[in-house]
């Protein structure tokens, strides 16, 4: 059922807030990125234009990529194009629904993120131990609507540019579905 589909968020930010810069992550951690695409295969994925256009490979394989953008017209071959988050997020959590996953992914950037937090009923966070420059930010996390379930830490290693902590947190109480439901 779609209402037990869990909108979930997955990102990488420095110490400073900092997920993005010039379209680009300010880092290299191969470990959290063999976690990304472990957690979120077989998912559906919810990005916006530059996090799609960003991607190395377009679509990410084995997800239903779903991309926000503001242009109608906007073709972004092997993934559906929507332009309402609530539509987006409803795609994705009946996609997800339908092929017995139990969650749906926002993977960025920083505008997606921001409309997909309220809404949010789980946080993939990975703390990475930098400050880089940056011109994307992850919006600020009211801490006392989210549990830390749990976490992991990685030292910096060969191809781990820092050292960094994986922290799965849930929200306290329950966001309200209730106007996204069709």
């Amino acid at each position: 059922m779609q209402n037990d589909v869990k909108l979930s968020l997955i990102v990488a930010r420095g110490r400073n807030g900092v997920i993005g810069a010039a379209g680009e992550l300010p880092w290299r951690l191969r470990g959290d990125m063999m976690f990304f695409k472990r957690i979120t295969m077989g998912n559906p994925i919810i990005m916006g234009r530059k996090t799609w256009e960003s991607l190395p490979k377009r679509p990410l394989p084995g997800r239903e990529n779903i991309v926000m953008t503001r242009d109608w017209t906007y073709d972004a071959p092997g993934a559906r194009v929507y332009s309402n988050f609530i539509a987006a997020m409803n795609a994705a959590r009946a996609v997800a629904a339908r092929d017995g996953r139990q969650e749906a992914f926002v993977i960025g950037g920083e505008a997606i993120y921001t409309l997909a937090l309220p809404l949010a009923d789980r946080i993939y966070l990975t703390d990475v131990e930098s400050y880089p420059e940056g011109d994307a930010f992850f919006p600020e996390l009211a801490e006392e609507e989210w549990k830390e379930r749990t976490a992991e830490h990685f030292e910096a290693t060969e191809g781990n540019d820092f050292a960094y902590t994986i922290r799965k947190l849930e929200r306290v109480h329950a966001p309200s579905h209730a106007e996204t439901d069709s």
